[in-house]
């Protein structure tokens, strides 16, 4: 009778050895998977913003409403570039201004600064989740500006935490939160991260 009352203590010991051990590790594993993920979004995101300022400088517009037309851009479009030999500023310059464009292309500069164009698109740890993108133009202190956002939410790339219960380990966590950059009100391209 001992030994069965000794076993029956050892298994209540372990069982509750084991719910410790499980309640300590979920939110240390749910933190590390939450920062591993929002980081990888937030550089897709910053390379993004990166393809739509070239976007621009490209086309000399706005911005991008739709993912095929910032790739068909950058995989096809030229980038001017001017060179002023002279000085307009200067009052005292009596020579000629001169102008030189010369045009270099989108797809040169997207190589060097290493924007995946396959994968812009995609919202990372998703199977082919894309995120959302808007553009347009908007009247802002009495100038027409042009402006972009581009987001996703939370639930889309936190895969097994992406329920609100994980919420009890952090407090700013809300899986229905946007992750974005850019505001459709006024000319930012500053991201909620920052």
């Amino acid at each position: 009778m001992r030994t069965v009352i000794n076993l029956v203590l050892a298994a209540i010991a372990g069982v509750l050895v084991w719910v410790l051990i499980s309640s300590i590790s979920e939110p240390i594993a749910f933190q590390d998977e939450l920062n591993r993920r929002q980081d990888a979004v937030i550089d897709r995101l910053k390379e993004v913003r990166t393809a739509q300022q070239l976007f621009r400088d490209v086309t000399g517009e706005g911005f991008a409403s739709n993912f095929d037309t910032l790739d068909q851009v950058l995989r096809n479009g030229q980038i001017p570039i001017v060179s002023v030999f002279g000085d307009p500023d200067d009052p005292n310059f009596d020579g000629v201004i001169r102008y030189d464009t010369i045009y270099r292309s989108a797809l040169d500069s997207a190589i060097a600064l290493r924007l995946p164009l396959d994968s812009l698109r995609y919202v990372p740890f998703t199977e082919g989740q894309k995120f959302d993108i808007r553009a347009d133009t908007v009247t802002y202190q009495s100038t027409l500006v042009n402006v972009v956002e581009v987001s996703t939410n939370y639930k889309y790339f936190m895969g097994p935490y992406a329920n609100p219960r994980f919420a009890r380990y952090d407090n700013t966590y809300d899986p229905t939160k946007t992750i974005k950059f850019g505001n459709m009100s006024t000319p930012s391209l500053a991201g909620n991260w920052e």
